[in-house]
């Protein structure tokens, strides 16, 4: 069982807006395990659909990489902020970017893919030991169209394709490269800031559902409806939850009078033809990383012996 403690309490209130009580009993109820507190406190009505993305909890860089019909996407960590500012980082980082349009999203492929006269690993192995802080490569990620484009955006940008928040949305379309490219980059800018799990309904992840159903279920039932109601309260609960996660489904927040999938139809007479939104990325910088706290006082005082 994980201790209960303050800064736990904290964490989850930020990520329900639920009372500091009921956030301790939720996590004192399940043991400690903050998803299943979560849900502890949605079954009894006083959460909202939990805040995935959390707190940046990891420093370094995204870069996305581009080339005609195809993109990737790297998260490269570093122990501090200072590193990300580092030229010696920012260039390694693209490196690896521009490698990664060749790995179609292996990260094993890419660590041993060469960037220069050195593999992706051991290139980070040299900044290790140049730049003297710890550093990794965490995840990485393609997407390609037979015909069309990748729309990309980065938000917090530190330099082209560099920043931390990643975005890349494949645009398919047999429609003009310039319309496709503008647009591809106004929905991108729509992932970043509305972060949707799926394109639509049929990609949200079967385990993601389930859980979704058991949540409206438990719900339901601790208001005593009858099980043709709870059915019904279900179904109409999964559509509305849809329609917050999927992105055709989402208001789209440069015209929030139209869905995401409006506003494909209306791009399609611009760019001049049918356009098909077939996948995208999100990758925002130590996402679902814990950072470990540390008392710097302490630190201070150990290192000096008094401690």
């Amino acid at each position: 069982m994980a201790e209960i403690t303050a800064s736990l309490v904290k964490d989850l209130r930020e990520q329900t807006g639920a009372g500091m009580m009921d956030c301790k009993a939720a996590l004192t109820e399940t043991k400690g395990d903050v998803e299943a507190a979560i849900d502890w406190l949605r079954k009894k009505g006083l959460a909202k659909a939990a805040k995935k993305a959390g707190r940046v909890a990891a420093e370094g860089l995204v870069g996305i990489s581009t080339a005609p019909q195809k993109g990737a996407i790297v998260e490269v960590n570093a122990e501090t902020d200072f590193v990300a500012r580092n030229d010696h980082f920012q260039g390694l980082v693209k490196l690896i970017a521009d490698a990664a349009l060749s790995t179609g999203g292996d990260i094993e492929k890419l660590k041993a893919a060469k960037v220069g006269t050195m593999t992706v690993d051991e290139a980070i192995a040299h900044a290790i030991a140049t730049i003297g802080e710890n550093m990794s490569l965490r995840r990485t990620a393609a997407l390609s169209v037979g015909q069309g484009v990748i729309g990309t955006y980065m938000h917090n940008s530190v330099s082209e394709g560099l920043g931390k928040i990643g975005v890349m949305v494949a645009l398919e379309s047999p429609g003009d490269v310039q319309e496709l490219s503008a647009f591809g980059r106004l929905v991108a800018m729509h992932v970043a800031a509305a972060n949707p799990i799926a394109v639509d309904p049929a990609g949200v992840p079967a385990d993601v559902i389930e859980r979704e159903k058991a949540v409206l279920a438990d719900k339901a039932k601790a208001q005593g409806k009858p099980a043709n109601v709870v059915e019904k309260i279900v179904e109409s609960g999964l559509k509305t939850y849809f329609k917050e996660v999927c992105l055709l489904d989402q208001p789209f927040i440069h015209e929030t009078d139209k869905t995401v999938a409006q506003a494909v139809k209306a791009a399609e007479s611009k760019a001049g033809g049918p356009i098909k939104v077939v996948g995208f990325v999100r990758y925002a910088l130590g996402e679902g990383i814990e950072k470990q706290e540390s008392d710097f006082a302490a630190e201070v005082a150990a290192a000096a012996g008094t401690n």
